[in-house]
């Protein structure tokens, strides 16, 4: 079964008015970052912080009397979960969700408090998908499936149509993959208004499920990735043809990349942002040559990401940056030495966050210490300027913490 322009249109008229339309905007800083005219489409506006509202409403909207009295369930650790226990709840229809086992307990907590049952099941998707047929087929509940549904592309792909409404102009849409519902809808209703646009697609380098599949490679990669959102073992079987169709390069981003996207993004346009959400803005970053001068559209799909994890990402892009370091100085174990190094680091602009002291093994010698500091300093030159006139004033110095300009020599 395809989908046509005609169904995103149609998806586009039932959504009126019941999703929120999110903002279209330009950022400048990013734009001058990458060498690109950079477009933001930020889906982390919706109700539930994600573009997962769009193809569950349509899909729930498409259900009769009798499907709505005995509910519907979905299978999902996070947005399509929010998406459809939203909706359900507005429609009235009683919605179950079927988590794997190890779900983080905010994402079971905050589906449950849009109203909808929670059943832990099995240790991944795989296997709380098996358990959700088989009672979606005893119950005779609707399942409704993350993105291979046509319904649901039709649904994710209303976003191509207001970003071309809000930019017409757009030279390529960059989108994050995971099933792949959400670019096979784009690219439907992209191609087919603005036939020379280009759509790129992004999946986490440990989860290049749709690109292995369009190439006939198997894949055993997997494991911890701050891309949940788009960490799909099995691409979609009506999304994959679509994709292979009409997306004419699908970009690999490591976790580093992506990172640093979320970073630039709370620093820059001060929006929170998922990873699977700054995955197409790693793209650009990671390769700049194919972006550079043109107009390009990023779709950030997402906005739920756990309070430590961001907090995690921001005070890690600190020390990639040179700003927060761990240095390590020999003094003289006597009162008065680490005083002295302290305001040596003040005068020169560091400022210091913990102290350690280390005095007790044998490769440091009796009468002296050595001390660990974690100071905040403005950049990796300052950070440079620190270090070298410590070790001038005799205090020897030494990082214990690399950054990534580092690392790049």
């Amino acid at each position: 079964m395809t989908v046509t322009l005609s169904d995103i249109e149609r998806a586009a008229a039932a959504l009126r008015g019941q999703i929120v339309e999110t903002s279209c905007v330009v950022s400048l800083t990013l734009s001058e970052i990458a060498g690109a005219e950079i477009w933001l489409k930020l889906e982390n506006e919706q109700y539930t912080a994600s573009f997962k509202d769009r193809g569950a409403l349509v899909r729930m909207l498409d259900l009769d009397p009798e499907q709505r009295r005995r509910g519907v369930i979905a299978v999902s650790a996070g947005n399509h979960a929010q998406g459809v226990a939203h909706h359900a709840r507005r429609l009235a229809v009683p919605a179950t969700i079927v988590m794997p086992a190890g779900t983080p307990l905010v994402k079971i907590r905050n589906t449950e408090l849009l109203g909808a049952r929670v059943l832990l099941e099995g240790t991944g998707l795989s296997e709380a998908e098996n358990f959700a047929l088989e009672l979606a087929e005893r119950e005779g509940l609707t399942f409704v499936h993350p993105y291979d549904d046509p319904r649901i592309i039709a649904g994710q792909g209303t976003v191509a149509l207001e970003m071309l409404s809000a930019r017409p102009d757009l030279d390529v849409l960059v989108v994050p993959i995971g099933g792949g519902g959400l670019i096979a809808g784009v690219a439907t209703a992209a191609k087919a208004i603005r036939p020379e646009i280009e759509i790129v697609g992004v999946e986490a380098a440990l989860y290049p499920s749709m690109l292995c599949a369009i190439r006939g490679i198997e894949t055993h990669r997997g494991g911890p990735t701050i891309a949940e959102g788009i960490a799909v073992k099995r691409p979609g079987k009506l999304t994959r043809p679509i994709v292979e169709r009409l997306v004419s390069h699908i970009a690999l981003v490591s976790e580093a990349q992506i990172e640093r996207a979320v970073q630039l993004l709370i620093e820059i346009e001060k929006t929170v942002v998922e990873g699977a959400g700054a995955a197409p803005l790693a793209a650009v970053l990671a390769e700049p040559e194919r972006f550079a001068g043109r107009r390009v559209g990023l779709i950030v799909s997402g906005g739920n990401i756990d309070s430590r994890l961001l907090a995690s990402v921001l005070m890690r892009g600190l020390a990639r940056e040179g700003r927060l370091v761990r240095l390590r100085v020999e003094i003289s174990d006597q009162p008065g030495s680490l005083a002295t190094v302290t305001q040596r680091i003040a005068e020169l602009g560091g400022n210091v966050l913990e102290v350690h002291h280390q005095r007790w093994f044998y490769d440091v010698p009796i009468k002296m210490a050595e001390v660990d500091f974690v100071l905040e300093t403005r950049d990796i030159s300052h950070m440079r300027k620190l270090v070298d006139a410590l070790n001038a004033a005799g205090m020897p110095a030494r990082l214990l913490s690399r950054t990534a300009l580092e690392d790049q020599g």
